[in-house]
């Protein structure tokens, strides 16, 4: 994670050269929740230079007749919860916490993605994906 700190750090000083030193307040990271787990990933891709964006599987909240009703995604069953280009090649990255396991609907999406060429990867830690990032794509 301070790895992650200290890339975040840098990127926002590139980003932001004139930006006052003493004014910078630290990122933190923890990848102990989905939520945490997810900001860590899409934020490393991108300040290791490649793209990357979480992608909404849950659908949409929408009100009727004074009751909140969740609308379907329109997003195809059992995608990734992160969708990445890194070095030119299509990456899709699965989030799972704790006891949490792959549906057989997304066993079916990760087969297609890898029939297609592309990578998946299950994170269940930042350390996992790090290894993993750095086997598949050899930071420099």
């Amino acid at each position: 994670m301070k790895d992650l700190e200290q890339l975040a750090l840098e990127h926002f000083r590139r980003e932001h050269p004139n930006f006052p030193e003493y004014a910078i307040a630290p990122q933190s990271y923890r990848d102990d929740t989905a939520n945490g787990l997810t900001r860590c990933v899409v934020d490393f891709i991108r300040y290791n230079g490649g793209q990357a964006e979480r992608i909404n599987t849950t659908g949409m909240p929408e009100q009727r007749g004074g009751r909140i009703v969740w609308r379907k995604s329109n997003t195809t069953k059992g995608s990734a919860d992160i969708s990445a280009t890194i070095a030119g090649r299509s990456v899709k990255i699965e989030v799972k916490i704790g006891p949490d396991r792959q549906s057989e609907t997304q066993r079916c999406y990760q087969a297609d993605i890898e029939r297609a060429g592309g990578l998946y990867f299950i994170a269940k830690d930042f350390t996992s994906f790090v290894e993993w990032y750095d086997a598949n794509f050899r930071r420099v």
